[in-house]
C-alpha cells in the first residue's frame, strides 16, 4: 500500500472499540469461532449497513465491488501499557436453535451452538482507494443508515467508529495511534502478490445474501516490534 498523497486515493480511518466484539472466520456447525482481528467481511458488512444497503439487494451489488477493491490493514491496539501485544481475552457463550436439520434429513426440535467472542478488544482499520468511494463512505459511517457493530448484533462500538479522512497513510497513522510508530503495533495489512502474504482468508464478500459467498483475501500479519 503507498503512503503518498494522490487526489484519486485515500485512506479512510476506523476505531473498532467494544466491550464484546467477533470476527467470525470459521462460522460453520455448531461452534462459531472469532479471528484475532477484524475481518473484511464484516468490516464491509458494517459498511453496507451504514450505507443502507441490504442483504442481496440492488444497493449491495453496487457497492461491494467496489468495497472490495479497498485495501485493508487492521491494527490490534493492547488496552493497558502492561498487555502483550495481540493479548486479548475471550468469552463463549450459547444459543439454542429451533428447528435445525439432522445429517438424515430430519428435523431437530433445538440444537445448542457456541458462540465466541472477545472482551474489551480495540483495533484501528484503515481502508485504501478510490477517494469517490472513500468520501461517500465516509459520510454514511459517520451517520449511519441503520445501526452498526463489530461482527455481531450483540457487539456495539463504545466509541465512535469514524475517525477520519486523510490523504496519506502516514497522517491517517498519526492520528490513530497518537503518534507511536506502526511497528509498535501488531498488525495485518491485505497484499496482492501472494508470496509476500503469511495467510489467506475466505473473507472477501461476494454477497451477503442467502448463500453467502466469499473469495479468498491474501495478507501479511507482522507482530509488534515491542510493547505499546
Amino acid at each position: 500500500m503507498p503512503s503518498e498523497a494522490s487526489s484519486t486515493t485515500v485512506w479512510l480511518a476506523l476505531r473498532l472499540e467494544a466491550p464484546l466484539q467477533s470476527w467470525g472466520f470459521e462460522d460453520r456447525f455448531s461452534r462459531r469461532k472469532t479471528g484475532l482481528l477484524p475481518t473484511k467481511s464484516a468490516l464491509l458488512g458494517l459498511c453496507c449497513a451504514a450505507l443502507g444497503a441490504g442483504r442481496g439487494s440492488e444497493d449491495e451489488k453496487a457497492w461491494l465491488p467496489k468495497l472490495n477493491k479497498l485495501e485493508l490493514l487492521t491494527i490490534a491496539i493492547p488496552r493497558g501499557i502492561e498487555e502483550k501485544p495481540l493479548t486479548v481475552r475471550r468469552m463463549e457463550d450459547y444459543h439454542t436453535v429451533q428447528n435445525t436439520c439432522t445429517a438424515d434429513g430430519k428435523i431437530k426440535d433445538t440444537h445448542i451452538t457456541y458462540r465466541t467472542y472477545l472482551n474489551d478488544a480495540a483495533f484501528a482499520a484503515l481502508l485504501y482507494g478510490s477517494a469517490v468511494t472513500l468520501r461517500e463512505l465516509a459520510v454514511a459511517i459517520a451517520d449511519p443508515a441503520w445501526g452498526i457493530w463489530l461482527g455481531r448484533k450483540a457487539c456495539i462500538p463504545s466509541a465512535p467508529v469514524f475517525v477520519g479522512v486523510f490523504e496519506t497513510e502516514i497522517a491517517a497513522l498519526e492520528k490513530i495511534l497518537n503518534g507511536q510508530p506502526l511497528s509498535a503495533f501488531t498488525h495485518q495489512r491485505e497484499v496482492n502478490v501472494f508470496a509476500a502474504g503469511t495467510d489467506t482468508f475466505m473473507d472477501a464478500p461476494v454477497t451477503f445474501a442467502d448463500p453467502r459467498e466469499f473469495s479468498p483475501r491474501r495478507v501479511k500479519l507482522e507482530r509488534a516490534s515491542r510493547l505499546t
